[in-house]
């Protein structure tokens, strides 16, 4: 059984007969949880460390039939240390009354019949993720409003096999499914998450205790079960609780000391999850079993917490901007989507950290296992969204250069998309330019912004608001240019500060959407 972190809030441990709210173990236990610990990190060392490790014993000849025999004792002898150090733990855990309530609550709550009474009970507990029972399973309801995912062109089922290129796509897979995952998502390393560990137990007892945050183990449609928790301000009497923002974190990132503080700030209904092999989540972080995480978690707000797909907005930070972009197009009305410090294409990113002697073993590794492209997916949704850029930006910028920021290419994209008519050669030159150093809206020409709203208002309330959006074919360069000035702000934010410091509550709004105006056109 998993390991007891804490007991949750000042009334649960009167109420279970608790003495404290941080679970503290007895010595017996202590003692054989701290070798176990100290075994578990050593081997995520040598884990990551073999290719050096087994270069050394050969080179000292080691790795031959005469050293069989002492491979085998050490390893049993390592066996045995662990069934000890197992067998101390569950002795002095057998004689913790804490861990024992929450074990008798774990057993009632695995009963058929088990009621909302028992349910209740065993969230008063943290403990190892793996031994909690599976909440929402996603295979048994199908999806509101959820459309079939277009195919990427860039798919690896669209290319053809080529005998000559099967060295580098060997060469691909090995590097994207060894080191090239945990490169691209850092928090999927094992040794990180053992340091953080504490952190997250943390974070997670501050979300039950303020804001009443109850966690959910949901089940994919590939089996893996991931790690949320959901924080409902639907009674709160703020209007903002009936809207449902799911956030998607970064690529070292977790919910529980992650983006789920901003929305919470503006009494929003939050839902967080965590990536696969993150924390809690088991799996691992490959698009496939990303989107089909997402897509889970789309489904428990739905099916189980109650939201109409309309009321919610998908929220990515970084790299889960990606997930976020995944979500939309599957579930197309949603209410918006905010995408912050969100790249276009993480293709681009690899090949400047590698060395350019590898650029095609890279850029076949991504496209055909990791495949990370916002440009493809941002192009999918039609509705509203709003890019925030950090303007002093380490990680999706070369040497904090704001001109270099992936948010850029992302905007240009969208915008053109959207409005190809406006956005031609000479707008989009005069919008990079604009990009390329911190965006102005304080001083925007207000009467500006008012001819082209009305300009928008008048097209879509006869037209439609469907994308790409023909408008502007007649409009003069001068017209386009402020057009294109209008947008641009309008589905743009800059906020000074670097890629991983939260985005203050006044940053985050509900993204733009031109609105219709029935029986009045503006002239």
């Amino acid at each position: 059984m998993g390991f007891l972190s804490y007991v949750l809030g000042p009334k649960l441990y009167q109420e279970y007969g608790l003495d404290k709210r941080l679970y503290e173990p007895g010595g017996l236990e202590r003692f054989g949880d701290q070798i176990l610990s100290t075994l578990s990190f050593m081997w995520n060392i040598s884990y990551y460390t073999s290719p050096l490790i087994v270069t050394f014993l050969y080179r000292r000849g080691y790795l031959v039939a005469d050293s069989i025999s002492s491979f085998v004792k050490f390893t049993t002898s390592i066996g045995i240390i662990v069934v000890i150090s197992l067998c101390i733990r569950g002795f002095g855990r057998s004689q913790s009354r804490s861990y024992v309530k929450m074990i008798k609550a774990i057993e009632l709550s695995k009963l058929a019949n088990s009621d909302a009474e028992a349910q209740r009970a065993i969230r008063k507990f943290d403990f190892d993720f793996r031994s909690w029972q599976v909440d929402f399973d996603a295979n048994s309801v199908q999806g509101d409003g959820k459309k079939k995912p277009l195919v990427s062109v860039s798919s690896r089922d669209t290319r053809q096999f080529r005998f000559a290129t099967l060295p580098c796509k060997l060469a691909a897979y090995v590097a994207i499914h060894t080191f090239g995952i945990r490169m691209i998502y850092p928090g999927y390393v094992k040794i990180l998450q053992y340091y953080m560990h504490a952190f997250l137990v943390e974070g997670r007892s501050k979300l039950v205790e303020e804001h009443n945050a109850v966690r959910y183990k949901v089940k994919t449609s590939d089996c893996n079960e991931i790690d949320s928790i959901f924080v409902d301000n639907r009674q709160n009497g703020n209007a903002n609780g009936d809207i449902l923002v799911v956030c998607s974190e970064g690529n070292a990132a977790y919910y529980e000391v992650g983006i789920m503080g901003t929305p919470l700030a503006l009494k929003y209904s939050v839902l967080g999850w965590n990536h696969p092999g993150f924390a809690g989540s088991s799996g691992a972080p490959y698009p496939d079993q990303d989107r089909n995480a997402i897509d889970a978690i789309l489904q428990l707000a739905i099916h189980r917490l109650g939201f109409g797909v309309e009321n919610i907005i998908l929220y990515g930070w970084s790299i889960g901007g990606v997930s976020a972009l995944w979500a939309s197009n599957l579930y197309p009305d949603v209410k918006g989507v905010i995408l912050d410090a969100t790249f276009d294409d993480v293709l681009y990113l690899a090949q400047s950290r590698m060395p350019e002697s590898l650029a095609g073993i890279v850029k076949l590794g991504i496209r055909e296992y990791c495949n990370l492209n916002n440009v493809e997916s941002i192009q999918n949704y039609n509705g509203p969204i709003l890019l925030i850029r950090r303007t002093e930006d380490e990680i999706i910028s070369e040497d904090n250069r704001i001109e270099t920021n992936r948010g850029n290419y992302l905007a240009l994209t969208l915008l053109k998309y959207r409005y190809p008519l406006i956005f031609k050669t000479s707008q989009l030159a005069r919008i990079k330019k604009i990009l390329s150093r911190p965006l102005e809206t304080k001083n925007a020409p207000l009467t500006n912004d008012d001819l082209c709203m009305s300009r928008l208002i008048t097209y879509a309330s006869d037209q439609g608001k469907s994308f790409p959006m023909l408008i502007g074919e007649d409009y003069t360069e001068e017209t386009r240019d402020q057009m294109a000035e209008f947008l641009l702000r309008k589905h743009f934010r800059d906020y000074k500060s670097t890629h991983c410091t939260p985005l203050p509550r006044d940053y985050f709004d509900i993204p733009w959407d031109i609105p219709i105006e029935s029986g009045f056109v503006f002239t």
